[in-house]
């Protein structure tokens, strides 16, 4: 099946035949769907914290940076922005000249309050020999997407989303990058220092490093901190091999292997580099502007209040246990702990030997820890919190997709489709152990919950394997809880129209 060729190829991206050959097989098998109890809900996994105890956690947040820890904000930012103007690219390669559908006409409706309109005019000044208003005037709306969407005009069609111009201030406009910046140095700064991380694209490394080294110290002086920005790409040894609907090879037109990026999950191998003692996630394109920043920066220092607080009793269960000097009683309130406020329960705990238990007990609470920020459910499309069982037997809390569930058992669908919240990747996390040292998080992923898309290439047919998704089976083995954040701190940005929302203006 595979080839001298084939093997170069697969050993020059730093992958092993071994590891070929079991997604080859992976594409036959299929992934199991998760087994589900329920999906979590207020009172049955989802904290709601009272005014004075947000107060409290905010307030334990606010000593914990005090005390100088390291602290990252971690911005997944790889992808181009193509998605966001699919409709915009329909409408140039449309037989007709003027706005026909909802979406085209809300678009040239709102050009004047995007961000982006006036470096869009200077672009049809340059290109076409008139500006916005001329060219509507005209009729020639064609003429004004394809200054935003080509290389030679904005090339918004091929850049990172993280480098489009989103919001509008007195002071000009700011892209998402800059968003998060400022986000960093209002709820992530430590010590005078705000550390800041960005996954990106090869193609795009150059791109944002230019914009930062651009933009950086305005908001470094603005808010009086000292910005330490870095970079990372996702590995080309996370790949994965593309299949051909028999599960075989697909192969190139010059006869090698397609490899593809598998997913979002790649990028445990990136956060796992990170040395930090929390790291806040959050994705690229979920910011809002400065008007609208106070409950973000205050649900954000929540979550990581309760972070930290939960941590912080962890680790002082551990010691104790290493002590090995603890009475009946004790081990009880370590039980109460691990199934009530880390949300992981054993059906058959009572039946575990006093040794036994201090084995499980140690495990589950010397592990990475996250706190979910999760929204009321109102019918946007991706993932949701469930309490799921676990291949030891246990039930916790996890982020499960569509494509996670078995669409045939009704009673699942109904979990999903019902599930009072979702999730807006909304993540503080927890990456080191109880001695201070990094977990080794590749450890903690669940490899059975990947799953497998329909992608076509030069128009053939084929499978693409995806990995477990960064915060769905790349954390399946971490402590996660979940706690409700209002809606108004999920905005994100799916279309370009999006950006007319009241959210983004």
């Amino acid at each position: 099946m595979l080839n001298n060729n084939d093997l170069k190829q697969i050993a020059n991206r730093g992958i092993t035949e071994e590891q070929v050959m079991h997604q080859l097989e992976q594409f036959k098998t299929g992934f199991p769907f998760l087994r589900l109890e329920a999906a979590a809900s207020v009172g049955n996994g989802v904290l709601v914290p009272t005014d004075d105890e947000r107060k409290a956690f905010i307030e334990r947040w606010n000593q914990y940076k005090a005390e100088g820890h390291r602290i990252v904000k971690f911005v997944p930012a790889s992808g181009a922005a193509s998605r966001m103007f699919k409709d915009v690219f329909a409408f140039v390669d449309a037989p007709y000249d003027e706005p026909q559908t909802a979406f085209e006409r809300e678009f040239f409706d709102g050009l004047k309050k995007f961000a982006f309109r006036e470096a869009l005019c200077d672009k049809c000044k340059e290109n076409e020999g008139k500006n916005i208003r001329t060219l509507l005037d005209e009729g020639n709306y064609k003429a004004i997407a394809r200054q935003m969407l080509s290389p030679e005009g904005l090339n918004y069609g091929q850049l990172p989303k993280g480098l489009l111009l989103f919001h509008n201030y007195e002071d000009g406009p700011r892209t998402p990058m800059e968003e998060h910046l400022v986000e960093a140095a209002l709820y992530a700064a430590s010590a005078g220092e705000a550390n800041v991380h960005f996954t990106v694209s090869h193609d795009h490394l150059e791109l944002f490093k230019a914009k930062v080294a651009e933009k950086a110290s305005k908001y470094a002086e603005k808010y009086g901190v000292k910005f330490n920005i870095s970079f990372s790409e996702q590995k080309p040894s996370t790949d994965t091999i593309a299949a051909n609907p028999d599960c075989t090879p697909f192969r190139q037109e010059d006869g090698s292997l397609l490899f593809r990026p598998g997913g979002h999950g790649a990028l445990i191998e990136n956060l796992n580099e990170i040395e930090a003692d929390v790291v806040f996630i959050k994705n690229i394109d979920n910011v809002v502007p400065d008007r609208l920043k106070e409950p973000t920066v205050e649900y954000k220092q929540l979550l990581a209040g309760i972070l930290v607080s939960l941590q912080q009793r962890a680790f002082e269960y551990l010691r104790l246990l290493d002590t090995g000097n603890y009475t009946n009683q004790q081990l009880q309130d370590i039980i109460r702990f691990v199934q009530r406020d880390l949300c992981c329960r054993k059906a058959d705990i009572k039946q575990l030997e006093d040794a036994e238990l201090v084995i499980y007990l140690r495990k589950k609470l010397n592990r990475p820890m996250r706190v979910c920020g999760v929204v009321k459910n109102v019918g946007e499309p991706g993932g949701g919190p469930f309490l799921t069982y676990n291949p030891d037997g246990t039930v916790s809390l996890q982020i499960l997709e569509s494509s996670q569930i078995d669409k045939k058992n009704e009673d699942y669908m109904r979990m999903f489709t019902e599930g009072t919240h979702f999730n807006p990747v909304d993540l503080v996390c927890a990456t080191r152990d109880y001695k201070g040292q990094h977990f080794n998080l590749p450890d903690f992923v669940d490899p059975q919950t990947g799953f497998i898309s329909q992608k076509s290439k030069s128009g053939r047919e084929l499978q693409a394997l995806e990995l477990p998704g960064l915060w769905n089976g790349a954390m399946s083995d971490w402590s996660t809880v979940f706690v409700e954040v209002p809606l108004e701190t999920f905005n994100p940005v799916k279309t370009v129209n999006d950006l007319l929302r009241e959210q983004h203006q």
